[in-house]
């Protein structure tokens, strides 16, 4: 816990879910982390976590905020960055049917609302055997899923044969909320990203 202490993680704060991502961080995994609403917020942080929330307003209120721009040039030179369902949908380069703002980082594209109405909100078992032989509680709410991906992005997890968790090099994407959970382990995954990056591996 205490190799966690000399990190600092940014939270996207826009909109959504950002506090239960502080909070899997600070109180779980002790590690520092900072609210991000602004390009200067970006300063100093070792990686990023874009939360859950309504992707359409996330994507608007940072192009308004200038930090979409700042955020791409942080990926780009290898900051690790976690998206967790519409953080995820901001990650892909395709949204399927939808020309929202985004990020566009990862080579993948998403279905927005993949599950069905009647299933817009659910939790599920989800194997995840780069963290660990048991699965992560997987909770969806009006989730997507990866629909297409390039040959280098990882798929880390499925659910119903749906891609729902992936990775691309510095970039890590969940379908689900594990910061709704006690489950650490994806969060854990990260921050071992996010060692590698500051230790220059």
């Amino acid at each position: 816990m205490h190799e966690n202490n000399d990190i600092t993680i940014g939270v996207l704060a826009l909109q959504g879910d950002f506090e239960a991502h502080k909070k899997m961080l600070e109180e779980r995994l002790g590690v520092f982390a900072r609210l991000v609403r602004s390009p200067d917020e970006l300063e100093g942080i070792d990686g990023l976590i874009l939360p859950g929330g309504e992707s359409t307003t996330i994507g608007k209120l940072m192009d308004r905020h200038g930090v979409d721009t700042a955020i791409r040039e942080r990926a780009a030179a290898g900051m690790p960055i976690y998206g967790t369902c519409a953080g995820l949908i901001l990650m892909a380069k395709d949204i399927e049917g939808s020309d929202q703002l985004r990020l566009g980082l990862m080579d993948i594209e998403v279905t927005r609302n993949a599950f069905g109405r009647q299933q817009e909100s659910f939790e599920a078992n989800i194997p995840v055997p780069a963290i660990g032989e048991e699965p992560v509680r997987g909770v969806f709410i009006r989730a997507p899923y990866v629909s297409k991906s390039a040959p280098d992005v990882e798929t880390l997890g499925r659910y119903k044969e749906k891609i729902v968790a992936v990775r691309q090099g510095n970039l890590l994407g969940s379908a689900f909320h594990p910061e709704l959970t006690d489950d650490c382990r994806l969060h854990g995954y990260f921050l071992k990203m996010v060692r590698r990056f500051t230790n220059g591996g």
